[in-house]
């Protein structure tokens, strides 16, 4: 054996040293998953390096999360924080070196990784924390669909689809239909990302009735809308510019008729006069 190798061997073995006589803190769960309204009890185990110890301070934290950015702070033994009064029991037992994190009637703000830390002074090395990721399920709620663009032949439109609620995040799916309600394949070209089916150079073809489908593992939400692609002429606006110009005309040639039948009339009366 070489010294190199002599130096890596007691590298190693102080390395499983420092870990072994070090505080360890474990969490009973990588993940958990709980429905909405439901309680959870998260587990923390803690091993630290002396059985005795006159402080042991375990601090639960929820990170923050993606959208809210809002931290969950839970300390061990006397405070919790005001929003979680009621909510979130700490139950810690120093024999059994566990900690246990309960909250009550979980919402969808609770879904997020939650951290462990333990600190024991004279007790810095090893593993001080451990976190557990909490998915809070919430089937998608109905969703919203609509048009985006301009729904006449030769534009460029999307038909958005969007579920406020749901965890896990739901995927979309569209699906169309004829008025037999039979299904049909999308037009050339259509591309659907997200939730957003993009439609291209739309036509009378591309008219019909569609239903986006919003899911996820807890459940599923849909909503619908008919899709009428009308020639550039024949939008609202330019059918009232014709209406509007048709009743005109229309006035203004009974006008005409009534002044023309009147003249003749007088026209008689002054000739049968002079007779």
């Amino acid at each position: 054996m070489t010294l190199f190798d002599i130096h890596k061997v007691l590298s190693l073995c102080l390395i499983v040293m420092s870990t072994s006589f070090g505080l360890e803190v474990t969490m009973s769960q990588d993940t958990m998953e709980v429905a909405r309204g439901d309680d959870v009890t998260l587990t923390c185990n803690f091993k630290p390096k002396n059985q005795v110890n006159d402080l042991i301070i375990i601090t639960w934290i929820g990170d923050p999360d993606e959208t809210s950015r809002e931290k969950v702070s839970q300390k061990n033994f006397n405070y919790i924080g005001s929003n979680y009064q009621g909510k979130a029991f700490i139950e810690t037992d120093l024999t059994a070196k566990t900690s246990k994190l309960t909250l009550k009637q979980v919402t969808i703000q609770e879904s997020r990784r939650i951290r462990c830390f333990v600190q024991i002074p004279g007790d810095i090395e090893g593993k001080t924390a451990d976190t557990t990721f909490l998915l809070v399920q919430v089937a998608p709620s109905q969703p919203s669909c609509k048009v985006v663009g301009t729904a006449e032949y030769g534009h460029n439109i999307s038909l958005t689809c969007v579920s406020e609620e749901g965890s896990p995040t739901p995927t979309y799916k569209w699906e169309r239909y004829d008025v037999k309600n039979a299904p049909r394949a999308f037009p050339i070209k259509t591309t659907e990302k997200d939730g957003v089916l993009s439609l291209v150079n739309v036509s009378m073809e591309t008219s019909g009735y569609y239903i986006c489908l919003s899911t996820n593992k807890v459940g599923s939400a849909k909503c619908n809308m008919t899709l009428s692609v009308m020639p550039p002429s024949m939008n609202l606006a330019t059918i009232g510019i014709v209406a509007g110009c048709i009743a005109g005309v229309t006035v203004l040639i009974i006008v005409i008729i009534c002044c023309c039948r009147k003249r003749k009339q007088k026209q008689k009366k002054k000739n049968y006069e002079m007779e």
